[in-house]
């Protein structure tokens, strides 16, 4: 593999990772807060691109569709959480399964009467469609480089308002030991509140920025929301720090691997037995690393204080 081929892999490694991380971050201090198993969280990442291309549609604009869409499943987030979440939190795991799963199968369906079966795609701006080059005669699209540099200042804005605010603190704190800190007084219905909204907002903005670089349809948040729950478990529940670095390593194992996976199966193999055993092996990667993580850090890699 030539290092400009490797450095664009590695490119949409981090771009993969920062996209989880947004989607991971809500999962984990809604799991690690209120103790609820959402499997609906996927669903605010599907819904987060299809309020991108309606607002885009109605507003004929790309940058006016990002806050709207982002803003909207912030609103979607606090009715699900004043609607069903509440509910939940105190209740069984399987309930909590069962009620998520069936918010997921309402959602898909909806989306389907509303905007019907087939994909939709999203434009990206003119002033971000360009490439820009990298060595060895390789081109890398601007607007991936956008979307890395749009879920940093997301993470870092995320890090300052849980490591140096009143609320983040209180967050920290639900995620150690969430009876203590309702004994102390703090309303913990209204700490959840904001966190299921928060998360469906952060989950929603990654559905709005990768909507001109993915098929949007029902079904999207599947395949994303596995992934999620590998980098909760990797990080650790509660950690949105280990959220973090859990979402980067799933991210560049997932791309690095397949191509370096693809390349070493080619020495061993002829084209086309390596093209078939390739996506097969490589789609394993990614739990043979958490399954190597969690049997030498069975809490994760940065678990939330309390939970080692």
């Amino acid at each position: 593999m030539s290092a400009g081929l490797l450095l664009v892999q590695t490119l949409d490694g981090v771009q993969l990772g920062l996209l989880l991380f947004l989607i991971a971050a809500g999962l984990t201090l809604v799991f690690g807060v209120m103790d609820v198993v959402n499997l609906a969280h996927g669903v605010q990442y599907m819904l987060g691109a299809y309020a991108a291309v309606a607002c885009a549609g109605w507003t004929g604009s790309f940058w006016a569709a990002l806050p709207l869409a982002a803003a909207a499943s912030l609103a979607l987030g606090a009715v699900l959480q004043r609607l069903v979440f509440r509910r939940l939190v105190g209740a069984g795991h399987l309930d909590q399964v069962l009620a998520t799963f069936g918010l997921i199968l309402l959602a898909e369906e909806g989306v389907r009467m509303v905007f019907g079966p087939a994909p939709l795609s999203l434009a990206m701006p003119p002033a971000l469609a360009g490439t820009v080059p990298l060595f060895g005669g390789l081109r890398y699209p601007v607007y991936r480089l956008a979307v890395v540099a749009a879920a940093l200042a997301v993470a870092a804005l995320l890090w300052l308002a849980i490591e140096h605010t009143r609320t983040g603190m209180r967050l920290r704190a639900g995620a150690s030991n969430a009876p203590i800190l309702a004994a102390l007084g703090v309303d913990v219905g209204r700490l959840f509140a904001l966190v299921l909204a928060a998360g469906a907002m952060l989950a929603g903005f990654a559905g709005a920025i990768a909507a001109p670089i993915v098929a949007i349809e029902p079904g999207m948040g599947g395949s994303v929301l596995i992934l999620a729950f590998v980098v909760v478990v990797l990080g650790g529940p509660g950690s949105a720090r280990g959220a973090f670095l859990a979402a980067l390593l799933v991210g560049l194992t997932d791309t690095l691997g397949r191509g370096l996976l693809d390349a070493a199966l080619r020495v061993a193999l002829d084209p086309s037995a390596a093209r078939m055993a390739g996506p097969a092996l490589a789609s394993m990667l990614i739990y043979l690393l958490m399954a190597a993580v969690l049997a030498f850090r069975p809490a994760g890699l940065l678990p939330a204080r309390g939970r080692r």
